[in-house]
């Protein structure tokens, strides 16, 4: 290889773990285990830049990158002392994928590469095994074909049966070589069948059609969605490493076994594992033959016994983490195919993380990043019994709206839901959309279930505020509400029949599956006290009523950044005032129906105020439009203004005037209190004498922090804060009382981004609206939105959702632009943000870097967002 051409091949000897990137997460883990010494069989990885090339040169492999893998197979074959091809003694490889992340879904393995008509023979003689040397031919032929050729696998596994069944073979390991020549007959035949050619017998030929598989596995569509989900960049690419075959399938001294140095689903430090005599790797995963706990390995061959034991405890020591391995026995010699950090639930990364503090293997800092803040979820949410979700079949696919478990009867509207939870029924509420008067339903149901809407609707939205299970726009289903019926791929579900709901995933079964409630152990208890020591960024919650509070308080919340107002009007008993201060034909009128609220809105703020234990509360100003709060269906204008004593035509001609073709950038958030500032004065006065009632009662000392949304103006938001100050100080005077309080801004509206240094002037804080200020800034709505995304997905326009993840680059660079004008114009303006990414841990680590004062999610988002910061402070101390 001549000095200036660039490597893309590296033999394990040449590279270390820190060349993760490069040679990929398994690459890189082989070349570690080389350098200590451990027994690897050797080989060499393709890099991931090989990749990144293969789909820039349009999907193929260039001729460098061919040369130098032709070098290296030459290198390897004077390593082993065996050649590629040879019948006398051939040199047979396996090929596996492996990015720098490890990802389900991408290229599944190829073993005993190399093999044709006539290194068959050769390894027959070589090993005096003929019935290993045709066991290992039918495997490559099926996976090769299964996994670069894309024959489905059944067709062979059914070949294979036929010929069990001919010959009273119950196992694979019955056959003899006779069978097994047989079984590889019919194999190449299939082959030809579906194909047209015969099997590849150029073992070089064999090795480029499956390193040009490896890099089309990375672009498949599990892997292109399990990206997404998981914000992996799609040009990161996949490296391929080829490496020498070692054979569990020669015997009884022979065997093949996947182990893990700790339990993974417990965290128990007690090596966890399974092994199969006379096997290849897949046998095991594949669950064929059941196979032996590793304890049993002591007993029939203790010395590899030992040694495993022995290069456990280094690879574990080594890595500073629990791991995932992989070994083959070959003839009473054992080898490490792999190792890898170790996939782990929830409860098992705590107990790991924490003991592995108390072992003095790692520091609380190096612990705080082994949990990933996602998994969280799962200890907060009940989760299906696993053995009952084995048998369960899935009919139906949406988006993992709110993690958890539900299951429950199917009902169609919130009022029913609401019904047959009051007679003692588990519901889950089924609705093409939800909107805020379904809450009490949602509230009442295990789960929600909604055709339309994304991963930041309504239904989401709320259901993860209240940690409810959801799965959101899933359009598999067609719902029938005057049928009270869906229809899910065929299979149709009538009210009242019981469905289950995985939030965790997006699945949708038409069945009872038993949900298990989660634990909540002493040891997440000390891992998030040594979250909270380590992070600067305060983490709040956005919540709208005492019983949310109190729960987001259980789980660590330093105060309220966001209180929804209009939450509170669709109360049964509210909304009527709500619609009579809406349907008023002057100031007068308004003012009386205002008064009515004003007692209500009180107690709610008492209630939140307690609540928090006087933590900081800030309330935002009424915000939807109004005819949000007013029917659109004529029966029901009907009802009302029969209850209002008003006429149908009156009310009609009402929810008429306030119809918007665009009510998301219309007539809401301060342009209501510009227009009618007697709903600024009402919600001001329940703000300010409900923090000195509770001051009075306690001996608190509260600063309530009133909030005006959406001002894009400061001279709008002069005017709206005008209104505060004069309602606010004339009560607080008449009280005789001392109360600090601040009047601040939300910043959702690019102008605001544009103009915070101004803003600033009138605002004593700022928090980020990002929710809205996604949807200003991409010019998406976004209940709209996931109609068209999925395109943008599939064409790779976007890699992920902007409503779910913070678009850095755009509206971050607007939060990042607001945060330093507004600090220019007040150095301790208070900053944060109370969009749904407050929760999203890559958009945590965005506000930290920022520098933002704290971060508010929903209640069951804390513990994310209080880890995420955690990590956050770890890799950039600020």
């Amino acid at each position: 290889m001549s000095g200036h051409q660039k490597k893309y091949v590296y033999l394990f000897s040449e590279g270390n773990a820190g060349m993760r990137n490069l040679l990929g997460g398994k690459g890189a883990n082989l070349a570690e285990m080389t350098n200590i010494g451990l027994p690897v069989p050797q080989g060499f990885t393709v890099t991931t830049e090989a990749c990144t090339r293969y789909y820039e040169d349009g999907q193929k492999i260039g001729d460098d990158i061919k040369a130098q893998i032709f070098e290296y197979l030459q290198k390897l074959e004077g390593i082993t002392g065996k050649k590629f091809g040879d019948p006398s003694n051939p040199l047979l490889v396996s090929v596996r994928s492996g990015a720098r992340a490890s990802m389900p879904g991408m290229m599944d393995t190829i073993l005993n590469l190399g093999l044709n008509d006539e290194t068959v023979v050769g390894l027959a003689k070589l090993t005096n095994n003929e019935r290993f040397a045709y066991d290992s031919y039918r495997r490559f032929i099926q996976m090769f074909s299964d996994v670069v050729m894309e024959i489905d696998k059944n067709k062979f596994e059914k070949i294979l049966d036929a010929v069990k069944e001919e010959n009273g073979a119950k196992y694979d390991t019955d056959l003899n070589a006779e069978n097994l020549k047989e079984v590889v007959r019919r194999y190449k035949a299939l082959y030809k069948e579906e194909k047209g050619t015969d099997f590849p017998q150029d073992p070089k030929e064999q090795l480029f059609e499956a390193v040009k598989a490896v890099f089309r596995s990375w672009n498949n569509p599990r892997a292109i969605v399990y990206r997404r989900l998981n914000d992996i960049p799609s040009d990161w690419g996949t490296a391929v490493n080829v490496q020498q075959m070692v054979f569990g399938n020669m015997g009884e001294t022979s065997g093949t076994g996947v182990a893990f140095t700790r339990n993974p689903a417990t965290g128990e430090n007690k090596v966890f594992g399974e092994y199969l005599i006379n096997a290849q790797g897949e046998d095991v995963v594949a669950g064929i033959r059941t196979p032996q706990s590793i304890d049993t390995l002591k007993e029939v061959m203790p010395d590899c016994y030992n040694e495993f034991m022995k290069i456990a405890n280094i690879l574990e020591k080594h890595y500073k983490d629990m791991q995932d391995m992989e070994f083959t026995i070959e003839q009473g010699k054992l080898y490490f195919l792999q190792t890898r950090n170790g996939k782990r639930t929830a409860p098992a990364a705590l107990k790991i993380a924490v003991e592995m503090v108390q072992e003095g293997l790692i520091t609380k800092e190096e612990a705080i990043l082994k949990v990933d803040p996602k998994q969280l979820d799962q200890l907060l949410h009940p989760a299906f019994d696993q053995t009952e979700l084995k048998g369960a079949k899935e009919i139906a696919k949406g988006l993992p709206a709110s993690p958890g478990a539900a299951c429950g009867r199917v009902y169609f509207t919130a009022e029913e839901a609401k019904q047959h939870k009051a007679a003692g029924e588990k519901v889950v509420l089924v609705r093409v959309e939800t909107s805020p008067e379904d809450i009490e339903g949602m509230v009442a149901a295990e789960g929600i279930l909604t055709a339309r809407g994304g991963m930041t609707s309504h239904a989401a939205v709320v259901a993860r505020g209240m940690g409810k299970c959801c799965v959101a726009g899933c359009g598999d289903i067609q719902i029938n509400e005057e049928g009270k019926y869906f229809v899910a791929n065929g299979v149709r579900i009538n009210e009242g029949d019981y469905i289950s709901l995985d939030g965790s995933t997006g699945k949708v079964y038409g069945q009872k599956i038993k949900t298990v409630e989660p634990e909540i152990t002493g040891y997440f208890g000390t891992f998030m006290a040594w979250a909270d020591e380590i992070r600067k960024l305060k983490v709040r919650t956005n919540a709208d009523t005492p019983r949310d509070s109190a729960q987001a308080v259980k789980f660590g919340a330093e105060g309220i950044g966001l209180c929804r107002t209009e939450h509170m009007f669709f109360d049964e008993d509210r909304i009527p005032a709500v619609r009579e201060m809406i349907v008023a034909k002057n100031e007068e009128q308004r003012r009386k129906a205002l008064a009515k609220l004003l007692p209500m809105q009180k107690n709610d703020f008492i209630g939140i105020y307690e609540a928090m234990e006087g933590r900081p509360v800030t309330i935002r100003l009424l915000d939807p439009p109004l005819h949000e709060f007013l029917p659109s269906e004529d029966d029901d204008i009907r009802e009302i203004a029969n209850n209002m004593g008003i006429t149908f035509e009156e009310l009609k001609a009402t929810v008429e005037s306030l119809h918007e073709f665009n009510p998301m950038m219309g007539h809401r958030g301060c342009r209501l209190a510009v227009s009618y500032p007697e709903i600024a004065e009402m919600q001001t006065t329940a703000i300010i004498e409900a923090a000195i009632e509770v001051n009075r009662k306690h001996g608190w000392n509260i600063i309530p922090e009133i909030m005006i949304p959406l001002v894009g103006e400061i001279k709008e938001l002069k005017y709206v804060k005008d209104i505060i100050l004069k309602t606010a100080n004339e009560i607080i005077e008449k009280e005789g009382v001392k109360l600090e309080y601040k009047v601040g801004t939300m910043i959702e509206i690019p102008r605001a981004a544009l103009t915070a240094d101004e803003i600033a002037k009138e605002a004593e804080f700022f928090s980020f609206g990002t929710n809205d200020l996604t949807q200003m800034t991409f010019g998406f709505s976004r209940d709209d939105a996931g109609k068209f995304l999925n395109d943008y997905y599939d064409k790779k326009i976007f890699e992920f959702d902007p409503f779910a993840k913070l678009d850095q680059n755009g509206v971050g660079k607007l939060v990042k632009m607001a945060s330093e004008f507004g600090r220019q114009t007040r150095p301790d303006i208070k900053l944060g943000i109370c969009g749904e990414h407050g929760g999203d841990p890559s958009s945590v680590e965005f506000c930290h870097n920022v520098g933002l004062d704290y971060v508010s999610c929903s209640p069951f988002r804390v513990p994310i967002a209080r880890l995420a910061a955690a990590q956050a402070q770890v890799k950039n101390p600020r």
